[in-house]
This record gives structure tokens, C-alpha cells and sequence, in this order.
């Protein structure tokens, strides 16, 4: 029977059925091409969410670029003036192409002609050149050796204390404790490869050895951590995340997946709390104390957190809410196109604000003048775009509208308060040594690892937010909070710290070896 002999013969229950089942294929094929796209950039596509403005179409072909190249150049052109902002001048003059401050240290080497006798010439001026040399990781050792004497009266023996350690009975000085946290927090240097370097240095410890002086050194920082975490929790703005990280063994050959959930107060400290889950019980449980403003992604948990406590407002971020127009420019690309050039425009007036460093009077009144008429326009398009498009629930635009919508109270609380930012980029800039770090050391071995990671990670961060060298801060940290009365421990968080001891900090041994014996000079 041929193919039109076949359709002829159904009935309207057939023709039917076979409509839905096209149907049903017809979305499927969408369906899976949208996948296919979305694959083929994650693994071949660019990175950047960054619109591109730029028209393809305007591009010349080789023969128009090679007919252009011939014709002929114009002798004299007039350029436009413009202003150039003035270099600042470097601290030390040398070869432009090296640069370096005060802390660098520098070993003079004078030069003469040994052909020629001393007493023949006279030095009328130098020629100065610099080159940059570098060793691998040094180590060192001192051997302390502490005399032993007894007194002639014969009132007995007496020999001098041992400088003092972090950890008694430890051979590991305040320099090595601290290296060992910044190799691995801030460089992403996994224990192991530190490890490496030590035999590569001739130096032998056990890797457990350095996995335990981690563990210690977190454990003495966690009040000041927990000192952190109040600070935070009293901030009026506060901006929360989560992001996944491998802590404990499953079973065999398969880890756990936890979860840092960072927090990112209004007085730039920042802390990585620590869970074995993204469950929505972890955000009443850590925000148990918070009164304000939270600013988040579109997860339901913090929603709903803050639907259940009156004293708590949400507000969501732009990016995410953008982020998902992007995904959906392979199907409707100039709806999404429409749509990224309007939330383009209210970053663009967003930028020119803060380039003004205004009043919060003043953020309140152009955010209200200038960019709400935008945000009221922008989503009224989308309510008409909803209606006059027609579109299949499942295509990747109605659904990133329809996110959208349904988020408009909470996209509009920027527009009300002029401390809170429109996305959680900050954070998300914070999260990232998490992520870098996942691809070098993977994984922690046990969750109370993960635990210590997060204490560490929040004060080498804050650290870089305050403006702060962490190993200074390590150093002098770890010397002092053996000494420091408990009740007054937010004084050694990094901002509070700043101000009190960033001046004097206490020095390491190594620091102090260095003074004694400070580098030559050869002549």
C-alpha cells in the first residue's frame, strides 16, 4: 500500500493521535537540540556572558580587505584630541620594563675594571642595569642554641627560654604555619606539592605532619572566625551563596558532595560556612540572628526564609535573572537580544553612578529617576512578549521571563535601598579561589577538613578585602591569640585588626633571623 493509499484510509481518531505524537516529537527534537547547543558551548563556546556589539555582516571579505589594502593612503590626517590620564611615577627608575617597591629586596653589585689600576682614574658616574633573578622555595633552618652556664656563687644552673612557638613542642615556626596556608589558599598549592618542594629543598617531614599543623592552625583561628560570622549576621545588607565541594569518603573511589555556603557582610568580611548539604534547613540555621536585607540567587530556600521572618526582605540578583536570557538566545535570538540590550542599559546607568561616588540621597533619587521607569518597561515587555509570542511553555525565553516575573518584588529592592547592589558579583569574586582550588586539590578528606578550609578561606579573604597581606596577618595572629583575652577576640579579625596592630605587627623568627644577618653587598 503506498503512502497516500495509507493516509487515506485513517480515520479523524488516527489523523489525531498521529497529530500529537508529531507534536510530541516535534518538542522532543527542540528539546534535544537545545541541549546540543548548550553542550557544544560549554565545551567549544566562550566563557563570558559578554555581549558582543559588533555586526558580522559589516566584516569585509578577503578581496575587499586586499582592494583596501592598495588604495592609496592619504600623506597628512587630522586625529582628534584627546586627554591621557598621567602615569604614576614608579617608586624606583630602572628599566621600564621591571618594576618594583620598597619590599623587594635588592643586592647591589659594583663593577670595576680589574685591568685597570685604582690610582690611575677617577669614578666620575655609573651605568645602572637590573636583572631579576630568582631561587627555588627557600627554606631555612635555624639551629637555636641556648647556653648552659652555672653560676660561680654556686647558686645552680641556669639557661635561657626558648623562644616562644605556636604550638609547643613544635618544630614548625610562625613563618612556616602561615607559608603553608597562603601556598594553599591563595596560590591553590595542594600539601603534597608543598611537600614535593620540601624534598626538592632537602627538607623531609611527613605530609601527615602538614596536614595536622593545618588542622591546628584552623582550630586556634576558629573563634576568630566565629567573631567574624557575629559581625556578619549583623550586617543590614547581606549577600549569600552556595557552592559545591567533595568532603568525605562515600564509599569507595566516591567522596561526598558538601556545600560552602559564603556569606558577604556590608563591612567587606566574608565567611565560608560549611554543610553536607544544600538542603533549605541550612539557611534558617546559619541566619538564625540576621535582620535585613538578603540578597541571593533565585534558590526557593532563601525565599522562603524570608518569607517566614517579617524582619527579613529579599532582594535577587540581576545576573542570574540575565543568565538565563542568555541560554535561551540559540532559540529566540532576537527576543533575547531585546531583552539583554534593556538589562545592558540599567548596568550601563548603574556604572555611571558609582563612577560619582554619590550620596545614598543621591544613589536613592537616580535610581528612581533614571532606572525605574527602565526595570517598570522592562518587565512590562515581557508581559506583552508572554502574550503576543505564543510561546511553548518549555522554550528556553518564556522560561527565563517567566523567572523573571515571578521575581519582580525582589528585583526592585535596589531601586529602594541604596545599599543594596544590583547582583551578588562581589560574592560571586570571592567564590572563586573555591572553585580554583577544586581543580588542584580537589577534595578534603573528611567533612571536619571542609570545616577548616572554610575557617581559613574566610580569613585569607577577608584579608584581600581589607586591603591586608594575609601572611602578615597569619603571622602575627597566630603569635598573639595565645596572649589575647578571649572576650575582646573580634579584635583579631581581619578589619578590627587593621586598626589596632596592623601598624606594629609581631614578627616571625624568620623575619628576625633576616635583620640580624642582612644580605651583602659585594664589591
Amino acid at each position: 500500500m503506498t503512502l497516500h493509499a495509507r493516509a487515506a484510509s485513517l480515520s479523524t481518531d488516527d489523523i489525531v493521535v498521529l497529530l500529537e505524537r508529531d507534536e510530541r516529537l516535534t518538542q522532543r527534537i527542540v528539546d534535544l537540540q537545545a541541549q546540543l547547543d548548550w553542550f557544544q558551548r560549554e565545551v567549544f563556546g566562550r566563557k563570558s556572558e559578554k555581549v558582543l556589539h559588533c555586526d558580522l555582516s559589516q566584516q569585509l571579505t578577503l578581496g575587499e580587505t586586499l582592494a583596501a589594502a592598495e588604495a592609496p593612503v592619504e600623506s597628512e590626517m587630522v586625529v582628534a584630541s584627546h586627554t591621557r590620564r598621567r602615569r604614576k611615577p614608579s617608586q624606583r627608575q630602572g628599566d621600564p620594563l621591571l618594576r618594583f617597591d620598597d619590599s623587594v629586596d635588592v643586592l647591589d653589585i659594583v663593577i670595576r675594571d680589574e685591568r685597570l689600576d685604582p690610582e690611575s682614574y677617577c669614578v666620575v658616574g655609573e651605568k645602572v642595569s637590573l636583572r631579576l633573578l630568582q631561587n627555588p622555595a627557600t627554606y631555612r633552618v635555624v639551629r637555636i642554641r641556648r647556653l648552659v652556664i652555672k653560676m660561680k656563687d654556686g647558686s645552680g644552673f641556669s639557661c635561657p627560654p626558648i623562644p616562644a612557638e605556636v604550638f609547643e613542642g613544635s618544630f614548625a615556626d610562625v613563618s612556616f604555619l602561615a607559608s603553608i596556608v597562603i601556598d594553599k589558599l591563595r596560590y591553590h598549592l595542594p600539601l603534597y606539592r608543598q611537600h614535593q618542594r620540601l624534598l626538592a629543598s632537602g627538607i623531609t617531614i611527613h605530609r601527615s605532619t602538614m596536614t595536622q599543623y593545618m588542622r591546628r592552625v584552623a582550630e586556634l583561628l576558629r573563634p576568630i572566625y566565629q567573631a567574624q560570622m557575629r559581625s556578619i549576621l549583623m550586617s543590614r545588607v547581606l549577600a549569600m551563596d552556595e557552592t559545591p565541594i567533595r568532603a568525605g569518603l562515600k564509599s569507595k573511589g566516591k567522596m561526598k558532595r558538601g556545600y560552602f555556603w559564603p556569606l558577604y557582610g556590608d563591612q567587606s568580611e566574608i565567611a565560608f560556612h560549611f554543610a553536607n548539604s544544600r538542603g533549605h534547613q541550612v539557611v534558617p540555621a546559619v541566619l538564625s540572628d540576621f535582620e535585613g536585607v538578603l540578597l541571593s540567587d533565585g534558590y526557593e530556600a532563601y525565599e522562603r526564609f524570608a518569607e517566614a521572618n517579617s524582619k527579613v526582605v529579599q532582594a535577587q540578583c540581576w545576573v542570574h535573572t540575565r543568565r538565563h536570557f542568555v541560554k535561551a538566545e540559540p532559540m529566540e535570538p532576537a527576543l533575547v537580544r531585546e531583552a539583554l540590550e534593556r538589562i545592558g542599559t540599567l548596568y550601563k546607568l548603574d556604572a555611571q553612578l558609582r563612577e560619582k561616588n554619590p550620596s545614598p540621597e543621591q544613589i536613592l533619587q537616580f535610581r528612581g529617576q533614571q532606572m525605574r521607569p527602565l526595570v517598570d518597561c522592562f518587565f512590562e515587555w515581557l508581559r506583552v512578549q508572554l502574550d503576543e509570542q505564543l510561546l511553548l511553555p518549555k522554550n528556553p525565553f518564556t522560561k527565563a521571563a517567566t523567572y523573571a516575573l515571578e521575581r519582580e518584588k525582589q528585583l526592585k529592592v535596589f531601586l529602594e535601598d541604596p545599599d543594596v547592589s544590583m547582583d551578588t558579583n562581589h560574592l560571586e569574586r570571592q567564590i572563586r579561589p573555591i572553585a580554583l582550588g577544586r581543580k588542584n586539590w580537589l577534595f578534603a578528606w573528611t567533612e571536619l577538613g571542609a570545616e577548616h578550609l572554610g575557617i581559613l578561606q574566610s580569613l585569607v579573604a577577608t584579608c584581600r578585602l581589607q586591603d591586608i597581606d594575609p601572611y602578615t596577618y597569619l603571622v602575627d595572629v597566630l603569635q598573639r591569640v595565645g596572649q589575647h583575652r578571649a572576650k575582646d577576640v573580634e579584635e583579631l579579625t581581619p578589619r578590627r585588626w587593621k586598626e589596632l596592630f596592623a601598624d606594629e605587627p609581631l614578627p616571625s623568627l624568620m623575619e628576625l633571623v633576616q635583620k640580624k644577618t642582612p644580605a651583602a653587598s659585594p664589591t
